[in-house]
């Protein structure tokens, strides 16, 4: 059954199931929806302009529309559009035109790899996959321009988390960890594994922007050009306790977290909270509830008010989004535990 949704700026016909899956004609996942809301954040909080973006599983044509509709002046300079199915091209057209989007686009119906390799790159390409990016990857640091912006979606968090440990290794490259900290590190596995594939083509590629949320990782990388700026990512990867290798920099550029927090919308408690994490650079946070565990003691401490005691001792703290219990500081664990009794 076919109905009309609003998203943004954006209209879209879609197919309204009860269960949503890659079986469906025309992809679309409402859940996703915050996705590409924070999306056009990013698109609207860097400087980049005149971009032109590849999109290589469009499926409805939902995320181009709404950036073309939502991009500031100038910030666009065109959207190709691209999806392997045929039914989801026909949409894709159907789309375009409800909502008078004639001008600067392009719809092909190809393997999303294909598409790219055939194309002679992008300023902003967006890996937006049911399940792994992995078989993607390649192809989009290939075409990605220099300065542009790579936008990497995985919602195989159960390899990258540590569920199916085997998993991760065949596909990652790297051994996750099973504890509360196992998103922060499956998100830290998950850049690396990019920018290995960015290193064979000189190509740095940097986060500027992750996060965690709902069944599923979002990665925005900047890609820097040449072998020192590479070489400098490449001394950034190593091991944090039994997990790794891994990504050991920065999981945001603390000034973009603070532009896009700035938002109206219901995203801005969960972008709040990335803008203050991002400012404290560590590698890990301490959860408060698995510590208490781990000591046989009981929970007696309310989150604000152990951060409160943590900064009175002069240290940084600010609640992280991977975990409602967890607490980002670069306090000791010595000292931290000390604050638990």
């Amino acid at each position: 059954m076919k109905k009309i949704i609003q998203e943004g700026l954006a209209k879209a016909e879609i197919d309204e199931r009860e269960k949503i899956s890659k079986e469906l004609d025309v992809f679309y996942n409402p859940v996703m929806k915050n996705n590409r809301d924070i999306s056009v954040m990013i698109l609207n909080s860097i400087p980049n302009k005149n971009m032109q973006i590849g999109l290589p599983m469009e499926a409805s044509g939902i995320r181009g529309i709404r950036f073309i509709k939502e991009a500031r002046k100038g910030k666009i300079k065109n959207v190709s559009f691209n999806d392997n199915s045929l039914d989801a091209v026909k949409a894709m057209k159907k789309n375009l035109k409800m909502n008078k989007i004639r001008k600067n686009i392009q719809v092909s119906c190809s393997d999303a790899n294909l598409f790219l390799l055939n194309s002679t790159g992008f300023d902003y390409i967006d890996i937006d996959p049911f399940g792994s990016p992995n078989k993607f990857l390649d192809s989009a640091v290939k075409r990605i321009s220099r300065n542009g912006i790579l936008a990497v979606t995985a919602t195989d968090t159960s390899n990258l988390a540590g569920t199916y440990k085997e998993a991760c290794i065949r596909k990652y490259w790297s051994v996750p960890i099973d504890n509360e900290l196992r998103h922060e590190i499956g998100v830290r596995i998950l850049i690396r594994k990019v920018q290995l594939v960015g290193a064979q083509y000189e190509k740095a590629m940097v986060p500027i922007f992750s996060y965690f949320k709902d069944h599923y990782y979002r990665i925005f990388f900047c890609c820097e050009k040449g072998k020192k700026k590479v070489d400098e990512v490449m001394r950034l990867h190593g091991y944090f306790k039994e997990a790794g290798p891994i990504w050991l920099g920065d999981l945001w550029d603390d000034k973009i977290a603070d532009k896009i927090s700035k938002c109206k919308d219901e995203l801005r408690p969960f972008l709040q909270r990335i803008a203050l994490e991002s400012k404290i650079k560590t590698v890990g946070f301490f959860d408060v509830h698995a510590e208490c565990k781990r000591k046989h003691i009981k929970v007696n401490h309310k989150i604000d008010e152990l951060m409160e005691k943590i900064r009175n001792k002069g240290f940084k703290a600010e609640r992280t989004h991977f975990s409602d219990t967890g607490i980002r500081s670069d306090i000791t664990i010595t000292e931290f535990l000390k604050m638990l009794d």
